[in-house]
């Protein structure tokens, strides 16, 4: 049976006797049936809902263990057992506190499994960017078919705007492809004849037909599937603390309570019934009620706080884990920069050279035409029309403006124009500065440059300052060539770059890196969900892919880079008031046990099974409380 419907079924029939037990004082009211009632409800919570619960501790006992579910176990399992021979002894019984106690320790569970689907939804996603079907030359004909019936050698066409349906390498047709949504990198690449294409990315301007070497699981996407699947096996599900303390605590507890019937019925000489009040006694006040609320109300709180400051948490193995991050990974491309060109130096006579270039890239849906277009739009450059367009394949457009012929591309275009050594130097100079340069000429006379590149954010250097502030190493992981890589990071401030890394390779640095540090990742790109995956702590830019934010155990709603810090921040107080909260729900007990033993019994101080299970109750106020004050603590960020 499923955790949430367990769950279901323990809460509403424990609410009857929760209302009965808060109203009880105040109006004398009872429930209805009584004992008998309440003997029936909590027979079916543990018939159904503590039933796995219960084998855990067996199996775990059979071999020589105890943990949470033993805790949870021994003391519902007493506090049933007693309350029904209380109920024939006329003694008080204690069947709601093991209903409570299955209640909030399944509440517990219920957040974390939701936690988890979320995060393995992650690869139905990555799976649904593939191409539905292909054109494939078939008996000399083109025609269309479902992508599983593509094989090896087959011969594909691929039109403007249409996925590439699997990897291959181009027989004829030169285009220019959108490869971000894999390598990473914001500029789109042209691909001619003999270059290979990676299945799922998108053809932007020409056709072309490529031939298919790679099918079905040996496709690069495929193949990041598989790594993102065995990122998420490879997690070892994390050692809470309250197994680690059970697993001494357990045994001392139950040692505890069996010396404890014994000395007062052997040695002391009192009765069953007298003896084995003080012997549950102790077991309910060692009763892991409070345990069971420590974790999930401070992570509710916790990722409630984060979730108004625009950062989700997604689950309790991310706290743990940024408490020993000293290493912080970033992808380039969307999360250190915009994420698209942009231009950023004009050289020349400013509004005479953006207006030709414009002028000539008016219609054209190449990125780097529509950084130039945008930034002619910011400055409000008319648009007139041009005469004779003509593209010069390989180099770039040229048409008639204003009775001169005028031109605007690459520099391969100086193999037909000429250019001043004033402005060749300084096209050098953009150049080693990682930046994309447009020329821009009249009458085979080069004019004037564009320089165009992906920025950095604005606020992306105060964000790795306020890090490294903090004593951690950062690093850039990037598909983007070196030089860009290196221009970029020396402006924001980066330590470290690794550039021109394929997706697949992007994990395997992970986990270089993974054997001297703890690492956190920063990624927005499908081709960064591996990394996000691997990496100790995978944080994820809000504005990025679904498969990057179900991936990442940390999502920044806001795509502010800052975030990060204060996210780490979040995460390190929260799993704190975690383990305070601990503290509180195990110093009740520590404390408790002596007094529910009888130890200071002669001085007539008794902790009956009834003033037990109000101590209990007090130890899940306290983490309550605690956890609430959560939410009015300060986040010290830089």
């Amino acid at each position: 049976m499923k955790i949430t419907t367990r769950f279901w079924i323990s809460l509403i029939l424990s609410l009857p006797m929760l209302i009965a037990m808060i109203v009880m004082p105040f109006t004398h009211w009872m429930l209805p049936g009584g004992e008998v009632t309440m003997l029936i409800l909590t027979s079916v919570i543990m018939l159904i809902s503590a039933r796995p619960f219960l084998s855990s501790a067996w199996s775990s006992f059979q071999k020589h263990h105890s943990n949470m579910d033993t805790l949870i176990a021994v003391g519902t399992g007493t506090a049933y057992v007693y309350s029904i021979y209380a109920m024939f002894t006329g003694k008080a019984v204690f069947f709601e506190s093991a209903a409570f106690v299955i209640t909030f320790v399944l509440l517990g569970q219920v957040l974390e499994e939701r936690m988890r689907d979320n995060a393995s939804s992650a690869i139905e996603k990555l799976m649904d960017l593939q191409a539905k079907d292909a054109e494939v030359k078939r008996d000399g004909k083109f025609i269309r078919l479902p992508l599983n019936e593509v094989v090896t050698n087959d011969l594909i066409r691929v039109r403007p705007g249409q996925k590439i349906a699997v990897d291959g390498k181009i027989v004829d047709g030169t285009s220019t492809i959108d490869e971000s949504m894999v390598t990473g990198e914001s500029m789109p690449v042209t691909r001619r004849t003999g270059d290979e294409v990676i299945g799922s990315t998108m053809n932007m301007t020409g056709t072309f037909v490529f031939r298919a070497e790679k099918v079905g699981d040996q496709t690069m996407l495929a193949q990041i599937v598989t790594l993102v699947k065995k990122a998420q096996s490879s997690h070892a599900p994390i050692q809470k603390l309250t197994d680690r303390v059970s697993d001494i605590f357990v045994p001392v507890v139950l040692i505890v309570a069996i010396l404890t019937f014994l000395i007062w019925y052997v040695f002391i000489g009192h009765d069953v019934s007298h003896s084995l009040i003080f012997a549950v006694s102790v077991v309910v006040i060692a009763c892991p009620c409070a345990l069971g609320l420590a974790t999930p109300t401070a992570l509710m709180v916790g990722t409630g706080r984060g979730a108004k400051m625009g950062i989700l948490i997604k689950n309790g193995e991310v706290l743990e884990k940024v408490n020993d991050v000293d290493t912080v990974v970033f992808d380039k491309t969307g999360t250190i920069t915009v994420g698209k060109p942009e231009v950023t130096d004009i050289v020349g006579d400013e509004k005479q050279v953006l207006s030709l270039a414009a002028r000539l890239e008016a219609g054209s849906e190449h990125p780097l035409a529509l950084a130039i277009l945008a930034e002619a739009k910011k400055q409000q450059i008319d648009l007139a029309s041009v005469k004779d367009f003509q593209a010069v394949s390989g180099k770039g457009v040229q048409a008639t403006i204003d009775n001169q012929r005028a031109f605007v591309g690459n520099n391969r275009l100086l193999d037909d124009a000429s250019i001043t050594d004033e402005l060749n130097l300084r096209m050098k100079q953009l150049q080693k500065e990682a930046k994309t340069v447009v020329l821009v000429g009249q009458q085979k006379q080069v004019i004037g440059l564009i320089a165009i590149q992906d920025t950095p954010k604005e606020t992306s250097a105060k964000a790795i300052a306020a890090l490294k502030s903090r004593g951690l190493k950062t690093i850039m992981l990037t598909g983007d060539n070196k030089q860009v890589a290196q221009a970029i990071a020396d402006e924001v401030g980066i330590d470290e770059v690794i550039a021109e890394v394929l997706p697949a390779e992007k994990a395997d640095k992970i986990h270089e890196l993974q054997k001297n540090s703890t690492v956190a990742f920063v990624g927005d790109g499908i081709n960064d969900a591996p990394a996000l995956t691997t990496a100790d702590v995978g944080v994820a830019m809000g504005s990025g892919t679904d498969i990057a934010i179900d991936a990442g155990g940390i999502v920044l709603v806001k795509n502010d880079l800052r975030d990060v810090d204060t996210a780490l921040a979040l995460s390190k107080k929260t799993f704190g008031r975690i383990k305070l909260n601990l503290f509180w729900a195990f110093v009740y007990n520590v404390l408790g046990i002596p007094v529910a033993a009888g130890v200071f019994y002669g001085l007539g101080f008794i902790l009956s099974p009834e003033i037990a299970g109000i101590a209990m109750a007090l130890s899940s106020l306290s983490v309550v409380i605690s956890s609430v004050l959560l939410g009015k603590t300060r986040i010290a960020t830089n």
